[in-house]
């Protein structure tokens, strides 16, 4: 969404806006009911994906999204694997 990139659902993140809420939330699991939407684990791809509004369109919902759970969520995962692999040191 953020980058327009396409790739396989296995590498993208699934989000979700349950019912009639403003708050997106990570779908791990690929199991919450209700319209969903892809992005990378990326900072760069969620933050143009913010930028253009594209979560609000691709859910179809008016307003604005609050979006601070997928990004703690992404900033976590980029944070764990650059610990991983030692180049954070």
């Amino acid at each position: 969404m953020g980058c327009r990139g396409r790739d396989l659902r296995s590498v993208l993140l699934r989000v979700v806006a349950p019912g009639d809420g403003d708050v997106l939330l990570v779908d791990a699991r690929r199991r919450l009911p209700g319209r969903g939407a892809w992005v990378h684990e990326d900072p760069a791809c969620l933050t143009a994906a913010e930028r253009r509004r594209a979560f609000a369109r691709a859910l179809r919902r008016t307003g604005p999204l609050d979006t601070s759970a997928v990004r703690s969520h992404v900033e976590g995962v980029v944070s764990t694997t650059t610990d991983e692999s030692g180049s954070n040191s």
